[in-house]
């Protein structure tokens, strides 16, 4: 029990922070399978909403997500979120342990989940509670954290459905031949056919305004040698055409 002062402090100042609060329990069964080690980093690759610095804005992926003051240690597990307008550290310092919404001030404004055998009805709010226990997870993103846009699929029959934050309640999201478009970030969450990891598969992937895929850090390298190389050829043609040979090793 927190004794409160007068005047009283704010929440910030005498709640449980990322130091004080569990973050991993003994119930866990297990650390995550490869597709939820593998998804969940390509999401957080090519999440670069274009407005936003890569600095205020924090992703993370099977963290501890703390979300209502009255029961600091009740809390939800996201297969992948994003914060926007939030330092990339704590406090502009520490890597975090856990995300505490009352300490950072600001909460998640997309959630994902990846479906296993077992967590379907949890993750779209299809299970009842009995009173004093948590809400399940739809109930936390819709009615608490207000998350305005929340996904979920399942990799076992490729579906896939978007919700987004329509007069309090979350309203099916319409989705396009490529995914679900965010107009916030300018930014879309589609399917994507393709290799990633030596795994070819359908993968969750973001898109941009164009259409176009958004990069990997290695396949943005890849595509700067394809130019550079590119340029080089150009040039040693505009030199042949000169009447100047230069060895390919040269350029």
């Amino acid at each position: 029990m927190y004794q409160q002062s007068n005047p009283p402090l704010s929440p910030k100042e005498i709640l449980p922070t990322m130091y004080d609060l569990p973050s991993e329990t003994l119930e866990d069964q297990g650390l995550p399978d490869e597709f939820h080690l593998l998804q969940p980093e390509l999401l957080r690759v090519t999440f670069l909403p274009p407005d936003y610095p890569q600095n205020q804005v924090f992703v993370a992926s099977d963290l501890n997500l703390y979300y209502d003051p009255r029961h600091p240690q009740w809390y939800k597990r996201p297969d992948w979120f994003a914060v926007l307008g939030v330092s990339r550290l704590y406090e502009e310092t520490e890597l975090r342990l856990s995300y505490v919404t009352w300490q950072e001030g600001i909460n998640p404004f997309v959630a994902i989940e990846l479906i296993s055998p077992g967590t379907e009805s949890e993750d779209l709010g299809q299970t009842l509670r009995e009173i004093n226990q948590p809400p399940n997870k739809w109930e936390v993103y819709e009615r608490i954290l207000r998350i305005p846009y929340y996904f979920v699929y399942n990799r076992y029959n490729n579906e896939f459905q978007g919700f987004g934050l329509t007069t309090n309640r979350y309203q099916n999201l319409s989705q396009t031949e490529q995914g679900f478009w965010l107009p916030e970030v300018r930014m879309g969450l589609g399917l994507w056919q393709g290799s990633y990891q030596g795994i070819e598969r359908l993968w969750l992937r973001w898109y941009d305004e164009e259409g176009n895929w958004l990069l990997t850090p290695t396949e943005r390298e890849q595509q700067r040698a394809d130019q550079a190389e590119k340029e080089n050829q150009r040039l040693r043609e505009l030199l042949r055409q000169a009447g100047v040979e230069i060895p390919d090793d040269t350029i």
